[in-house]
């Protein structure tokens, strides 16, 4: 035998199956959360996150939804995040909320071990960053228009 020991690695809906549990009981302070999109998901693709913004920085008080998609190859793969709530952070795509892999390390530097939770963390993070701590916000929540995922454009008004 050899002195290397065989790492196992946990399927892939075993894996979402404890992010599930995990989130469901809460994280740490509160402030970060996440869960199924869709319960009769059976594939645990669709999740929602939620965020909320930091103290000391203009993100306090803020209330910020996302949807990560877990597709067929996490967590080999990162999932993708896109913001709901319109933000204004250097690693969003300003037009359609999508976090910038390529701007955002824990996506473009993705390990096995990373989960949807670290990434919601390490945003809330990064908005207390020197960089996004103090830029400028837009209006809360979805006013300009942008398309959910299905493609559908949320508006409110009120009459």
């Amino acid at each position: 035998m050899g002195s290397e020991a065989a790492k196992v690695v946990v399927p892939r809906n075993f894996r979402l199956l404890e992010e599930l549990e995990r989130g469901e009981k809460g994280i740490g302070d509160g402030t970060v959360s996440y869960g199924m999109d869709d319960a009769d998901d059976v594939l645990m693709r669709s999740w929602t996150g939620t965020i909320i913004g930091p103290p000391g920085t203009v993100h306090e008080g803020r209330i910020y939804q996302l949807k990560l998609f877990c597709d067929k190859d996490y967590p080999d793969n990162p999932p993708t995040v896109r913001f709901q709530s319109r933000i204004n952070m250097n690693c969003v795509n300003q037009e359609t909320g999508m976090v910038e892999p390529r701007l955002f390390p824990m996506l473009s530097d993705w390990h096995r071990e990373c989960t949807m939770e670290n990434v919601l963390t390490q945003l809330k993070k990064e908005m207390a960053s020197p960089q996004n701590r103090k830029l400028s916000q837009p209006l809360e929540g979805n006013e300009e228009g942008r398309a959910d995922q299905k493609g559908l454009v949320l508006r409110c008004s009120i009459l």
